[in-house]
Order: C-alpha cells, then structure tokens, then sequence
C-alpha cells in the first residue's frame, strides 16, 4: 500500500448554529493547506472516516447561559467524544475551545476577559512552551507565534490543582507573550491564569486554544504561523494509522448557505 499524502487527510469542521468560522477553517484547510475538509452538522451523529475534527470559533447558540455550555448538548458532541476517546485528533479555536472545556473534553472554564471587554489583536504573540507535540510538530520551543485572537470570554480559568497537573503533564502548548517571548501580566491580552492560550488533554489529541490559526495561514492575511498549528495536525494524521472507511465524497467549494 503506498504511503498517505496530504490529499488523503480528512478533516471535519463543526458547524453548530452562530458558528461564524467555520468558512473559514475550510478555506484554511481545503483550499491552503490541501487537505480533504467537510463540514459537519451539529445534528450529525457520526464521523466515520475523519483523521481529524475541528470545533470552529463563533457564537454557538448565541452564547447563551454561557459561551459553549449549550453546544456540548448537540448530538455531534457524543460524536467527538467517542472520536476523542479513539485517540482522534480535536481541535478547537476559540468558541470551539470554549464547547470542549464546557464538554469536559479540556479540564477548566473560559471566562469574561479581565476587562469585561471584547478583544481584537491581529497578531498575537505566543510563547511555545512544547514542542513535538501533534500540534506544535512544526514549531520550537520558545518560538514565538503570531496569531490573531478576538474574544470576550478567553480568560482561562482553573482551579489550582489543575493547574499544577497542566504544568507538570506539559499540557499548556502557549502562552501569551511579549513579541521577544517573555511571559508579563501586560503582555497577557485576557488575564489568563499562567498566561495560559492553549492547552491538551493528558493524552494529547484535543487541543484547544483561543487564538485563531485558520486566520493566519497567508501572507495577505499578515502572516502564516497559523500554518505551524494546522499542518503539526495534518503531519501527525498523517503518522496515524489509517482510519477505517475513509470514503465520504467531500465538497469541492463550501456551501453558500448554511445545511
């Protein structure tokens, strides 16, 4: 059999009602980084054939009661869990980060940014703080990234012995940075406890983050680290075994209305 191409990786974006990104990550990934995307109904019950699914920044169900916390009821959630549990890859940005700390699939809540306030910044520093990883294969350690966040509720927020276990498993993969990498309260856009943008389970195939790598992966956009984030996925589903039934027929252009 001869080895998988890029061409061959099958990518699942999530589509819940208000999600907002999701055109987006498709262009990202489709039509940028090659690969073969499809988007995902909320309603959806299956992701057979997935190498790997990613959970959209937006406003799930208008962030209602709280962002996320009504997204983790939609059916694809028992979908993703059984996927995650699989050892399949989940990744989620942003509002996506959001719906697996309120699934439990990440440990800790997203709250209101310190300032009460939304945020935009259209290159954000980040600090690596791993490498190797399924999500940061393309990156070293102590690299500075620069990727765009817009949030309300990004603060990231945990009790303290969670935070000693992120610390000692090495599940934080960023943090807030200054543009030279050192770690400063002002250089923490949302108040973050440990400065804290991106984080994994223990075994290291969900990652969640609130900046926004599928808008950092073109020169026009102001840069490309997002890039480093999504083709560190694309490699390690590529390391994968193949997965069974790899047969859907994926879209060649995204759907001009939602399904």
């Amino acid at each position: 059999m001869s080895p998988r191409s890029r061409e061959d990786v099958q990518v699942g974006v999530v589509v819940f009602p208000g999600s907002c990104d999701d055109h987006d990550a498709y262009h990202a990934l489709a039509h940028v980084l090659g690969v073969r995307a499809r988007f995902v109904w909320h309603q959806e019950e299956s992701l057979e054939g997935l190498d790997a699914v990613l959970l959209p920044g937006g406003f799930s169900y208008g962030d209602y009661l709280r962002c996320g916390a009504m997204a983790k009821f939609s059916p694809v959630m028992k979908a993703v869990r059984r996927f995650a549990d699989a050892g399949g890859l989940v990744l989620g940005t942003c509002n996506g980060f959001q719906i697996l700390c309120e699934a439990g699939l990440l440990p800790g809540v997203l709250i209101r940014n310190r300032s009460l306030r939304f945020i935009c910044e259209p290159l954000q520093p980040l600090r690596v703080e791993r490498a190797g990883t399924a999500w940061t294969r393309r990156a070293e350690k102590g690299e500075v990234l620069r990727i765009p966040i817009k949030h309300g509720e990004g603060c990231y927020f945990a009790d303290a012995a969670t935070l000693d276990a992120l610390q000692a498993n090495g599940q934080i993969l960023l943090r807030y940075s200054t543009p030279d990498g050192r770690i400063r309260d002002e250089a923490n856009p949302n108040g973050s406890l440990l400065h804290i943008a991106g984080i994994t389970n223990p075994r290291g195939n969900v990652f969640g983050l609130m900046p926004h790598p599928e808008h950092a992966v073109e020169p026009g956009l102001g840069g490309e680290d997002g890039r480093r984030i999504l083709d560190s996925m694309i490699d390690a589903a590529l390391a994968a075994p193949a997965r069974a039934s790899l047969g859907f027929a994926p879209r060649p252009e995204p759907p001009s209305t939602r399904p």
